[in-house]
């Protein structure tokens, strides 16, 4: 079983297995962690989860908050274009260090002339998680799932659905969730 001591640059933080404390995470992001506990009950068990004050949830506040590396969080923003009178959703993963390419990579792998950061409110609703903790576990099966390449190995503290809470996951855990797409130089 993993623990927090095999993830560098946590800080102060000391999650537990998440799949021990499923109340702390969003409905969708539950159910995600339990069909891959289903599928693979090893790779599920690594997932970790640490409870935290809603108010130090955004990325940098947290990071100065508990003494964390940057370089450990990842981020999931959610990018739409159309083609055809058709929206296209991407759920895009990359390091808190980077920002997500939509001008480029992602507007190509979505294949349509405009890509932009979907709206706060629509993101809360078709995603059922809360903003600021929008999360790829458990995210809608129409959605494309792009995960930067560097984020699909090594720890990622990434949302949980919620703002009280942050998920710890490795990359082998973001690269197995159901229909993720790793892609390089999704972040730049």
């Amino acid at each position: 079983m993993t623990d927090h001591t095999d993830i560098p640059g946590i800080g102060t933080l000391r999650p537990v297995p998440a799949l021990d404390r499923l109340d702390l995470v969003a409905p969708p992001v539950a159910r995600a962690l339990t069909a891959l506990a289903a599928q693979d009950p090893a790779l599920a068990s690594s997932a970790l989860v640490a409870p935290i004050d809603p108010d130090l949830a955004d990325t940098e506040t947290m990071t100065r908050a508990f003494g964390m590396d940057l370089a450990l969080s990842s981020n999931c923003i959610l990018v739409a274009g159309k083609r055809a009178g058709e929206e296209r959703v991407a759920a895009c993963v990359v390091r808190a260090t980077t920002s997500a390419d939509v001008n480029h990579v992602v507007k190509r792998l979505l294949d349509v002339r405009k890509a932009s950061f979907w709206p706060q409110d629509r993101a809360v609703e078709a995603s059922g998680m809360e903003y600021g903790g929008i999360t790829p576990v458990g995210v809608p099966p129409q959605w494309r799932l792009l995960i930067d390449s560097r984020c699909a190995s090594g720890w990622s503290c990434i949302g949980s659905g919620l703002r009280a809470s942050k998920l710890f996951v490795p990359g082998e855990l973001l690269a197995a969730l159901p229909a993720a797409e790793v892609v390089d130089g999704l972040g730049a």
